[in-house]
């Protein structure tokens, strides 16, 4: 693999998506969405597993995580999911009736570098895009209020290559059409996101050509 096709030292990263089922709204109070924070530090801690970005919207949810191993992913992923669903029917007395989320959630590698801040950009501007709030730092529930405000318990994982000094500006910064519609893209098929040549390459190795190949029916849009 070739410096431009790198992978970051100790493994892929990877953006990792889920929503409600039927457009459920999986937030609906702040002690809900604190419920999930809890949750990543409690599953982060358990699984020695790295998370880089998230933002956690009312009806779905983005994270950027870099496991250390093989395996770490799904036991992370599973061990959030299913704790999630549980505390959830608990919190709203619903215990054994309906599925909270749509299905397993989407996953796509990403490339280290640029590629990656532009997908944990993406990620943490959620809320702007939304129009939820004015200032994507201004957004509770999300790593750059985190970054801005402090992060007393540690959750987030500094990413392989510093993020650059005006973090904050870049995240805030409105993205053109087509990068918005290739990060969508990734994030609806599962496709690797990266420089062409990289994601050639991992889509290879990791068996994921079909991803690469143009889908029949349009996408539908569910997240912002």
């Amino acid at each position: 693999m070739s410096r431009t096709a790198r992978v970051a030292p100790g493994g892929l990263i990877y953006h990792v998506y889920n929503h409600g089922n039927g457009r459920l709204r999986i937030f609906n109070r702040p002690e809900e969405y604190a419920l999930f924070v809890d949750l990543l530090t409690e599953s982060r801690q358990a699984c020695a597993l790295r998370l880089l970005s998230f933002c956690l919207m009312p009806t779905h949810w983005h994270l950027v995580l870099w496991p250390r191993r093989d395996g770490d992913l799904s036991a992370f992923m599973r061990r959030v999911s299913n704790t999630h669903v549980r505390r959830w029917h608990q919190m709203h007395r619903t215990t054994g009736s309906g599925h909270v989320y749509q299905g397993r959630y989407r996953s796509f590698p990403i490339q280290a570098g640029p590629p990656l801040w532009m997908v944990m950009g993406y990620v943490e501007a959620n809320a702007l895009r939304s129009n939820i709030v004015r200032r994507a730092e201004d957004w509770a529930w999300s790593a750059l209020n985190l970054r801005v405000a402090g992060d007393p318990h540690g959750l987030l994982t500094d990413s392989p290559a510093n993020l650059p000094a005006d973090w904050t500006q870049r995240v805030n910064r409105k993205l053109e059409a087509l990068e918005l519609d290739d990060l969508r893209t990734s994030v609806w098929r599962g496709r690797p996101y990266g420089s062409k040549e990289w994601v050639e390459n991992t889509a290879r190795q990791l068996h994921l050509e079909r991803t690469l190949r143009h889908p029949w029916r349009p996408r539908q849009r569910i997240f912002a």
